[in-house]
């Protein structure tokens, strides 16, 4: 898994709306927080999303914004958005080669990326990389302690 000073690897993926969205384009405007979670509306991943939507606007006083990832379809990272009303991007590694490019591809194949969450500095270096597998709410409280740092 990449660590604080790696360099973020650039990706391009489709939103839950069908829209492109590019890191470096994001990053253009202030710190990224990138989420990986296993499965869209799995009960770990359901609490682990919302507590980043309770908490986004202390993210957004400090200037970043949320990304969430997963292998999930553009379909169903609608229907995830839709039903948690979670308002922030959330992008579909079909593929996965996203997960595999940030280090956290499960080597058996068809199992979900792990649950790893990254602070991005605008200069595409990672300011922290959190991993839990457990602990839901510690991805996004680690996060903004970076971010205040």
């Amino acid at each position: 898994m990449l660590q604080a000073g790696d360099n973020a690897p650039e990706f391009e993926l489709s939103d839950q709306h069908g829209e492109s969205v590019r890191l470096s384009t994001i990053l253009n405007k202030g710190p990224v927080v990138l989420f990986f979670y296993p499965a869209a509306l799995s009960p770990g991943c359901t609490r682990e999303a919302c507590h980043f939507r309770d908490i986004v606007t202390e993210f957004a006083d400090r200037g970043a914004q949320i990304l969430g990832i997963s292998a999930d379809d553009v379909a169903k990272q609608k229907k995830f958005d839709d039903t948690h009303n979670l308002g922030y991007p959330l992008l579909a590694d079909a593929g996965r080669a996203t997960a595999q490019a940030y280090g956290i591809k499960r080597l058996i194949p068809g199992l979900p990326a792990r649950r790893a969450t990254f602070v991005i500095g605008s200069d595409q270096k990672i300011i922290a990389a959190i991993h839990s597998e457990l602990n839901m709410n510690i991805h996004a409280n680690e996060a903004l302690a970076a971010l205040a740092k």
